[in-house]
């Protein structure tokens, strides 16, 4: 059975989105949990358990795909590749800023850089107008909860 161009894209994207997870949690060095500065810090009072992490990011992931295969079928051009490859590059870029190298501030425009991404993504191809928005939804509001996490870490620690 041969499948249609959305399949294709609906499958490249979720390659690609959890592969860029992957690789942010191996450059992340060791898990929050064996992660002894991680450990170490004051944590905000509403940080989630920690398999919420995980729930999270594989359902923001699988939107994110669904998005991204909605976002190239309207426009399937050279810009957006290149916003999407930003995106990649920062999501996979904060693991190591923070984990690794304890790099707060610089997480936080991170995180500020995605959270522009994603609202110029969906501007650039679908205004205000659309629905779409609400499959990004979950995403802008888990960056919204990491900002204030990291926020937290920068002005408590």
């Amino acid at each position: 059975m041969i499948m249609g161009k959305n399949t294709r894209n609906l499958i490249l994207f979720l390659i690609l989105n959890f592969g860029a997870l992957g690789i942010g949690s191996f450059l992340m060095g060791s898990s929050p949990v064996e992660n002894s500065w991680y450990q170490s810090l004051n944590l905000a009072p509403w940080t989630p358990p920690g398999w919420v992490f995980g729930a999270a990011w594989s359902t923001i992931m699988i939107l994110f795909s669904i998005y991204m295969m909605l976002v190239f079928r309207k426009s399937p051009n050279n810009q957006n590749r290149i916003i999407y490859a930003i995106h990649l590059l920062l999501n996979i870029g904060w693991n190591p800023l923070f984990f690794q190298y304890h790099l707060v501030f610089p997480g936080l425009m991170v995180l500020t850089a995605l959270f522009s991404v994603l609202l110029m993504t969906h501007h650039k191809n679908f205004k205000w107008r659309n629905w779409n928005i609400l499959i990004i939804s979950p995403y802008l509001i888990w960056l919204c909860i990491a900002f204030s996490l990291n926020l937290y870490t920068l002005l408590y620690n």
